[in-house]
C-alpha cells in the first residue's frame, strides 16, 4: 500500500481567514459580491449599490455589514483565486459570532477592532485607531496576536 503522507507538522494551523471559529451562536447573511476584483475570505464587507449587494472597498460604519465567511462550495474560474468570492457570487457574511481574520499590527484579547485604509498600523483590520476609517462596533479580538490570524468575536 502506498503512503499518502509520511510527515506531519508539529503545530497544525489554527484556522484560516473567514473560517468560523467555533459552534457558538452567530448570525450570517447572504449578499451578492459586487466588487470586480472579488472579496477575500475574512475581509470586511460593506453595503453595495444594488439590492442585497456587498463590496470589499472600505466604507463607513453605517455601511459596514460584517466579515466574509470562507466556503469550499465555489468553483474557481481560470485565473481566479480560490480563497475569495468572485464578482456576482452569492457570499456569506457573518454579522455576529466568532470568525478568523488576518489582523495588521498588535491586537490584545478584548481589544476593540478597527478597519482602515491608511498607510499606518490600522491599514486593514487591527486595534489602532490612528488612521482607521471606523471602529468595527461590537467586534473584539478573542486572543492576542501580532500581524497574523486572529479569532474575533461579536457577542
Amino acid at each position: 500500500m502506498s503512503v499518502l503522507q509520511s510527515s506531519y507538522t508539529e503545530n497544525p494551523a489554527k484556522g484560516y481567514p473567514g473560517m468560523i471559529a467555533n459552534g457558538e451562536t452567530s448570525n450570517r447573511i447572504t449578499r451578492t459580491c459586487e466588487t470586480a476584483a472579488g472579496i477575500a475570505f475574512g475581509a470586511p464587507c460593506y453595503r453595495g449599490s444594488g439590492d442585497h449587494g456587498a463590496v470589499g472597498t472600505v466604507g463607513t460604519l453605517a455601511t459596514f455589514l460584517g466579515f466574509a465567511v470562507a466556503t469550499s462550495a465555489l468553483g474557481a474560474l481560470p485565473g481566479a483565486d480560490a480563497d475569495e468570492y468572485q464578482q456576482y457570487d452569492n457570499m456569506t457574511i457573518i454579522t455576529s459570532g466568532a470568525v478568523y481574520v488576518t489582523v495588521v499590527g498588535a491586537v490584545t484579547d478584548g481589544a476593540a477592532l478597527t478597519v482602515g485604509t491608511g498607510a499606518g498600523a490600522a491599514d486593514g483590520i487591527g486595534a489602532t485607531a490612528a488612521d482607521a476609517t471606523h471602529i468595527a462596533t461590537g467586534w473584539i479580538a478573542d486572543e492576542t496576536v501580532t500581524n497574523g490570524l486572529c479569532r474575533i468575536v461579536k457577542r
